[in-house]
């Protein structure tokens, strides 16, 4: 067995005049929980360090930069590596990330047990829309102040594993997890801020959103035999509802842990990552079973384009 004990850390609502320090205050507790029960890993959610920023509309969107951090570590999250190197325990978080030459990602990273950053990931699929949209019952700007993702989808041989990363929106596409899989991923951390209502659906709430949540995570680890820890932050922020649900999923794509509530709260399992040997020796024994000439509309094609009508 190679055993790794994982712990994912879902985190209730940060609000907009919450300062920085107060929300490393959280995350240390939630670390100093971890390491009592054991962990390896502590994975925090997407947009970690702050509230859920694009939901706020700025004419100029360099009004926006006070979200993003511009090093990692930086004087507000030193106090956070530091905890985790004197445990001994690796953590993955995301955070609004403005590069040295001014760009503006959605990004996590992953550091091993030293509190050396190994890995880093920036999102790929941006969801929502750019300009202010009257029609729509929240706004949703990721697309206003992020730039899609540059990175592509790495693994890192790390922990004793294969492990990988997304965010949130990320989930859905089975595209995420498929070129991962192609990379022999263990596991894929993931972390999501995802409002209680769709904006452009009001009647498709809370219920409907977990179920999408569960199915878009759960299909992900059976289809590619990986273990997956999706990791939400919840609750009200500011009057926006966030759903929870936070989940670890096995290599099967059964939940064997699952938050209980819309706060700070921990979920640990120990995964053995050998578990993910059987679906990647059987029935997703890619080398086997793939048939490559007939994908190529995969990466030719971005919109779907239907037959010609007769």
């Amino acid at each position: 067995m190679r055993m790794l004990t994982v712990a994912a850390a879902q985190m209730g609502p940060i609000q907009k005049a919450d300062s920085r320090e107060a929300v490393i205050a959280r995350m240390i507790a939630l670390l100093d929980e971890a390491k009592e029960k054991g962990a390896d890993l502590v994975v925090f959610p997407e947009l970690a360090l702050t509230t859920f920023f694009p939901r706020w509309y700025h004419e100029d969107r360099a009004e926006a930069d006070g979200w993003f951090d511009e090093e990692m570590p930086g004087p507000a999250t030193q106090a956070l590596f530091d905890r985790a190197r004197e445990h001994g325990i690796a953590i993955s978080f995301g955070y609004a990330e403005k590069t040295p030459d001014g760009h503006h990602f959605n990004t996590s990273i992953l550091t091993d047990k030293t509190g050396a950053i190994v890995g880093k990931y920036r999102k790929v699929h941006l969801p929502g829309h750019v300009e202010y949209d009257p029609e729509r019952t929240h706004q949703h700007l990721e697309k206003r102040y992020f730039e899609p993702g540059d990175l592509g989808f790495p693994v890192w041989r790390t922990l004793g594993g294969v492990l990988g990363m997304a965010i949130c929106n990320d989930r859905r596409w089975p595209e995420t997890y498929r070129v991962m899989g192609l990379q022999g991923v263990e596991m894929v951390l993931i972390g999501y801020n995802t409002p209680s209502v769709n904006s452009q659906r009001g009647a498709e709430g809370p219920e409907k959103r977990l179920f999408h949540n569960r199915l878009s995570v759960q299909a992900g680890a059976y289809q590619n035999a990986t273990w997956v820890v999706a990791v939400a932050k919840a609750g009200d922020e500011d009057g926006h509802h966030m759903i929870g649900g936070s989940l670890i999923v096995d290599p099967n794509g059964e939940i064997v842990a699952e938050a209980k509530t819309e706060g700070d709260e921990l979920l640990v399992h120990a995964c053995d990552l050998d578990e993910t040997a059987f679906g990647k020796s059987t029935i997703f024994d890619f080398a086997r079973h793939r048939r490559i000439e007939h994908y190529g509309l995969i990466t030719s094609r971005t919109g779907a384009v239907p037959p010609p009508e007769a």
